[in-house]
């Protein structure tokens, strides 16, 4: 383990078919007005909307709708957010939605009484937060960013072509989340596999660093195993529930900071995928599975000793008669496999990224020290273009 540090979540979770009904217990604790946050309706369709409005009602509550909150939420939209916040004067920010509707939700609780504008002081500029943010809950519908127990919020400017993540302190963290893994059977399969390789990915960024023995990597290695099983038979039963309730669970866990303690961390996979987005606007999962083997590869040599150890302990590689390459390189052969076998996109053109595109893309791609190898501009461009 390295360094020191302090770990603490403030969140609370409510876990199972039954969460739901905790959501009045914790109303109770908050003003009256709420501004309930959600996407493009599809709450309405599946229940989920009547549900809330019901226990919000039942509460007392003033409600305050502010729907329409895209996949990857944009400054404009954090913008008129933060203005009815202000007006309205809430209480209490609910998010009722997947990781996005939740991102958005926190960007509106430190911007709304902010005296300077949101994107340019917490994300552009990444200034410390000097005020007490708007409290916010989460009913989760979608599983992968992990965003219903972290202070991590991802806005873009599509003016700017910027796709930036901040992650802010324990006081932006959601007081509550409401994980209902049955909210989640009507996630069309292509968003409930990105999702599940945005968990992937999670684990994988803060797995492949360091060189110490570390008790996070024991229990990473556990993790990613168990997402390979449960993601294999989501895909071949979409109503499955104990496997969607392991994905749930597995999406919590994988970024909410406890896997991050003692332990140098990469992200550029991130980066790369959410410069992706910003151009493409493209699911954020799949813009990080486009990347993540181009990558994976061109560090592999720098970073040998935990690729051989990720292809013997979490795909089960035999060693035998085998060198360290060719064990490392076997363990991503049946990375790309599985990825393949649940059904996420390899290749960044099917995304929308042209050769022409590539040169921008990586010059909007932070660059990160954490990993086994600091890459430079033109490291990224040589693995962009492998990304198509």
């Amino acid at each position: 383990m390295l360094g020191n540090f302090t770990y603490q979540n403030p969140t609370t979770l409510y876990f199972g078919e039954d969460a739901l009904t905790d959501l009045r217990k914790e109303l109770d604790k908050y003003g009256e007005r709420v501004q309930l946050i959600y996407g493009g309706g599809s709450i309405k369709q599946n229940g989920i909307y009547d549900a809330v409005i019901s226990l919000l009602q039942e509460a007392g509550k003033v409600i305050i709708e502010d729907a329409g909150v895209m996949p990857n939420p944009t400054v404009e939209k954090v913008r008129e957010g933060c203005r009815l916040a202000r007006e309205e004067k809430v209480d209490l920010l609910l998010a009722v939605g997947g990781g996005s509707t939740c991102d958005y939700a926190k960007a509106v609780s430190v911007g709304a009484h902010s005296e300077t504008d949101v994107w340019d002081t917490y994300f552009k500029h990444m200034r410390r937060l000097k005020h007490m943010p708007l409290p916010v809950g989460c009913v989760l519908t979608m599983v992968g960013t992990g965003s219903e127990m972290n202070g991590g919020s991802v806005l873009t400017n599509t003016e700017e072509k910027r796709k930036i993540a901040r992650v802010f302190d324990t006081r932006v963290f959601p007081k509550f989340a409401i994980l209902n893994p049955a909210f989640t059977f009507s996630v069309p399969v292509y968003q409930m596999v990105a999702g599940c390789y945005d968990i992937m990915s999670h684990i994988m960024e803060q797995y492949f660093s360091g060189t110490d023995d570390n008790v996070t990597d024991y229990i990473a290695e556990g993790m990613m195993r168990s997402l390979i099983h449960s993601s294999r038979i989501a895909v071949a039963d979409p109503l499955n529930y104990e496997a969607r309730s392991n994905i749930m669970w597995l999406a919590t866990w994988a970024l909410n900071t406890f896997l991050a303690k003692g332990k140098r961390q990469d992200w550029m996979v991130h980066m790369m995928g959410q410069s992706i987005g910003a151009y493409t606007n493209a699911t954020h999962g799949m813009t990080l599975a486009v990347v993540s083997l181009p990558y994976y590869r061109y560090i592999l040599q720098a970073g040998l000793p935990k690729f051989e150890r990720f292809a013997k302990y979490v795909w089960q590689v035999p060693a035998e008669g085998k060198t360290a390459l060719e064990i490392a390189n076997k363990g991503l052969d049946c990375l790309q496999e599985w990825m393949e076998g649940i059904g996420l996109v390899l290749h960044a053109r099917e995304l929308g990224v042209t050769e022409d595109s590539i040169e921008n893309i990586a010059e909007g791609t932070f660059i990160m020290q954490g990993g086994y190898k600091v890459l430079t501009k033109e490291d990224i461009i040589a693995i962009l273009k492998e990304s198509l």
